[in-house]
């Protein structure tokens, strides 16, 4: 495997000319520059990334850190972010924890070791204490985990006050929420305050139901909606914290002969893409996850040039009524 003297010796250059080239630093003319990447080409050089970060301090790569890559917000959001940083010259390192604080902590440390320029957190476990503590930028998703460290959040009231608001005006008389689990102190627990206000606000009779810690196992939502509609066969209406829980709900109201939307209107939160896929097509409340994944790199990036940011990142939502209200 060819190294740095190698190249140095077949372009008739010095080591440290190579380096520069390399790392972009100091005066090179572009005639050396060009002679010193056909020479490595030539040779099939491969810098060492890890000795260059060590060199400039920079390594150009952020990591990510989502619960779950399967889940298609955070699949969506991960596309985004890898996009947008790419264009910016950085690549991305994606860590799946599964919500498993022991394997979130294995990848923070190869995080660290690996030198990244930051770090975004997408996880919901309930450990924050390994991020309150590192050096690295760090950029939070939907998770407020300290004054300094900023969030990234869709305006969660907003959209739970926008989704319950639309099943009452659609004269649902009993409506479901079905929602995450409210200990893990996320700020998605704002749809469900919202809910439950709007509710209260109308006298409408309402049930809240929260899934397990393990938020995204999918296993559980279909158990969760097939056991709803059997205690309670009049609901007719029902808002989901995520689009895939409201597609369970969707599949459910199927198999239990219920009509939608004459019998059941149905909500969900997101509008990943799926939400068109299904029939009926899902209404939803929408965050936009491009913009969120942009701000999520801008504000590693800030951080890493001392630049002034926002700590606190609110995202306006909107509705998107479709087929199934």
């Amino acid at each position: 495997m060819a190294t740095i003297h190698d190249v140095a010796k077949l372009a008739k250059v010095s080591v440290t000319t190579v380096s520069r080239v390399l790392n972009n630093r100091g005066y090179i003319s572009e005639a050396t520059r060009a002679k010193v990447y056909k020479t490595m080409e030539e040779l099939n050089y491969q810098p060492n990334e890890i000795a260059r970060a060590l060199l400039r301090k920079q390594s150009n790569v952020i990591g990510l850190i989502v619960p779950s890559v399967s889940h298609p917000f955070f699949s969506e959001l991960a596309n985004y972010v890898e996009n947008y940083a790419y264009e910016l010259g950085y690549k991305m390192l994606l860590c799946n924890s599964e919500l498993d604080p022991l394997k979130e902590k294995d990848y923070i440390e190869m995080l660290k070791r690996n030198r990244v320029d930051g770090i975004i957190m997408g996880s919901h476990t309930l450990q924050v204490e390994e991020y309150k503590n590192l050096s690295s930028p760090i950029v939070t998703i939907d998770r407020q985990i300290s004054g300094e460290i900023p969030f990234i959040s869709s305006d969660n009231f907003a959209g739970g006050d926008l989704a319950a608001k639309l099943l009452v005006d659609k004269g649902c008389k009993k409506i479901a929420h079905i929602c995450g689990n409210l200990e893990l102190r996320l700020l998605a627990n704002q749809r469900t305050e919202a809910f439950r206000a709007v509710m209260e606000e109308h006298g409408i009779e309402h049930i809240i139901i929260q899934t397990d810690m393990n938020v995204f196992d999918q296993v559980q939502y279909e158990q969760i909606i097939n056991q709803l509609f059997k205690n309670h066969p009049d609901i007719d209406g029902l808002f989901a914290t995520s689009d895939i829980i409201a597609a369970f709900a969707v599949k459910e109201c199927a198999a239990a002969g219920k009509r939608i939307p004459k019998d059941v209107r149905i909500i969900g939160y997101d509008d990943v893409k799926a939400a068109r896929w299904i029939t009926p097509e899902l209404t939803t409340i929408k965050q936009p996850i491009s913009e969120i994944g942009k701000l999520a790199v801008d504000l590693i990036v800030k951080q890493m040039n001392e630049e002034f940011f926002e700590t606190e990142n609110i995202i306006p939502v909107s509705l998107i009524e479709r087929a199934t209200t």
